[in-house]
C-alpha cells in the first residue's frame, strides 16, 4: 500500500527502511524510466545518423556528452527515491516535473548533436534538477539526523545548475572545457555529501531499478534494429544479407540480457546488503557510476545494428572496420563493464574470471570479419553456453543451503548519487 493510500495527501518524508521486505519499483518509477528512454532513443538515433554520415568526431564527442546528462539525471532520482519515496501528492508532482524536464531534454538532443546547441537540453536538465533540489530540501526538513547531507546535496546540485546555465553564454572553446569541469563537479557532489552523513538506500530496490533500466535500454536497441531491418526488407533488399544481421543482432541482445542477469537479483541484493555494512560508500558508488558504460553501450548497440543494415543496403558513408566497430565496440564495452561490476559475485577460478576478458578480445577481433554482427552473435551465444555450464558445475560443488553461513539482516546505509 502506498503512502498516499495509507496516510493522506501529504506525509513526512522520512527515510524508508533499508531492510523493508518486497521493496519493489513503483508505477511512478516505471513511468519515469519509460519517459527517460525517449531521451535515450533520441541520443542513439543521432549517434546512428552521425555514424552513417561518417561524422566520427561528432559521434565520439557528442554521444558521451548527451548520454551523460540523461544517465546522471536518471541516477540522481533513482537513488533519492530508494531512500525517500513517500509517494504522496507533493512527491508525485515533483517527480512529474522531473519527467517533463526529461522530455524537454529529449527534444533538445538533436540540436545538441547536430549544432552543438545545448540550450534546450540545458533547460530540461535544470527543470529536472530544480525539482530534485526541492525534494532534498524537503527530506532535510523531515530528517534532522540526515540534514547535513541533504543540505550539501541541495547546495551542490544548485551550484552545478548555475554552472550549466553559465556555459550557454561562453564561447564554444571555453564551453567544451567548462563541460568537463561541470561533469567532474556533478560527480563530486555525492562524494562531498556522503562524507558528512551517509544516505539510506535499499539494496534490493537499487538492483531492481538498474536491472529494469537495462532492460528498457536493451529494448530500445531492439526497436531501433527491428525498424531498420523492416525498412531494408521494404526496399526489397536481398534477404540473405539482412537475415544474417537480424539473426546476429537477436543473438547479441539475448546474450547481453542473459549475461547481465546471470546472477539472481535476490543474491545480488543480499551481497549488496552485506557489503554495505562493511564498505557501503565504495560499493554503492562503484555500482552507480559503473553503470554509465553499461547503459551507454547498450543504447549504442542499437545505432550499430542500424548502421549494419545501412551498409547492407548501401546507405552508409561509413564502411570497413570502422563500420563494424560500431557493433563490436559497444558489445565489448558492455561485456567488460558487466564483468567488472559482477566479478565478485561469481565463484573464483580461471574459467570464471577469464571467460569474459577472452570473449571481449574475440569480439573485437570480429571487427575485421565479413559478417561481424553474425560472428559476434555466435561468439556471445557460445559465451552464454560456457557460463551456463560453469554455473551448473559450481552450483553442484557448493554446499547445501543449510550448510551455508547465515546472512545478516542488519539494515544499511550508503550514498545516493
Amino acid at each position: 500500500m502506498s503512502s498516499v493510500e495509507s496516510s493522506g495527501w501529504r506525509v513526512p518524508m522520512v527515510a524508508r527502511d533499508t531492510g523493508q521486505e518486497h521493496r519493489s519499483s513503483t508505477p511512478l518509477e516505471l513511468l519515469f524510466d519509460l519517459c527517460f528512454v525517449v531521451a535515450v532513443a533520441q541520443a542513439a538515433s543521432r549517434l546512428h545518423h552521425a555514424l552513417a554520415e561518417n561524422h566520427l568526431a561528432e559521434a565520439l564527442i557528442g554521444y558521451p556528452m548527451v548520454f551523460f546528462a540523461i544517465w546522471w539525471a536518471w541516477m540522481n532520482f533513482t537513488w533519492f527515491a530508494s531512500a525517500y519515496d513517500t509517494d504522496d501528492v507533493p512527491y508525485r508532482l515533483a517527480v512529474l516535473v522531473q519527467i517533463a524536464g526529461a522530455l524537454i531534454l529529449a527534444a533538445g538532443v538533436e540540436r545538441a548533436f547536430d549544432d552543438r546547441n545545448f540550450a534546450v537540453m540545458t533547460i530540461g536538465y535544470v527543470v529536472m534538477r530544480t525539482a530534485l533540489i526541492a525534494l532534498w530540501v524537503r527530506a532535510g526538513r523531515a530528517n534532522p539526523e540526515a540534514r547535513p547531507a541533504t543540505i550539501r546535496y541541495a547546495v551542490g546540485v544548485a551550484a552545478c545548475q548555475v554552472g550549466w546555465l553559465v556555459l550557454l553564454v561562453l564561447p564554444e572553446g571555453l564551453a567544451a572545457a567548462g563541460f568537463v569541469v561541470g561533469v567532474v563537479a556533478e560527480l563530486l557532489v555525492p562524494v562531498w555529501a556522503e562524507r558528512v552523513c551517509p544516505t539510506s538506500w535499499h539494496p534490493g530496490h537499487i538492483t531492481e531499478r538498474y536491472g529494469l533500466f537495462t532492460l528498457i535500454v536493451l529494448g530500445e536497441s531492439v526497436l531501433a534494429a527491428t525498424t531498420s531491418v523492416s525498412d531494408g526488407l521494404d526496399a526489397h533488399e536481398p534477404l540473405a544479407g539482412i537475415g544474417t544481421i537480424a539473426g546476429g543482432g537477436v543473438l547479441i541482445i539475448f546474450a547481453m540480457w542473459w549475461l547481465y542477469f546471470d546472477q539472481p537479483t535476490d543474491e545480488r541484493a543480499d551481497r549488496a546488503r552485506r557489503e554495505a555494512e562493511e564498505e557501503s560508500t565504495r560499493t554503492a558508488f562503484a555500482w552507480g557510476y559503473g553503470h554509465y558504460p553499461v547503459f551507454a553501450s547498450a543504447a549504442a548497440l542499437g545505432a550499430g545494428l542500424e548502421l549494419a543494415v545501412d551498409r547492407a543496403t548501401d546507405h552508409s558513408a561509413l564502411t570497413g572496420p570502422f563500420a563494424s566497430a560500431t557493433v563490436t565496440i559497444p558489445v565489448a564495452v558492455f561485456l567488460l563493464s558487466v564483468w567488472l561490476l559482477h566479478r565478485d559475485e561469481k565463484a573464483h577460478g580461471f574459467l570464471r574470471t577469464a571467460t569474459i576478458p577472452i570473449a571481449v578480445v574475440l569480439v573485437l577481433a570480429t571487427t575485421w570479419l565479413g559478417q561481424p554482427v553474425l560472428a559476434t552473435g555466435i561468439l556471445l551465444a557460445g559465451l552464454v553456453t560456457v557460463s551456463v555450464v560453469i554455473g551448473h558445475h559450481v552450483a553442484g560443488a557448493e554446499p547445501a543451503p543449510a550448510e551455508r553461513p547465515p546472512t545478516s539482516d542488519t539494515t544499511t546505509t550508503g550514498p545516493v548519487a
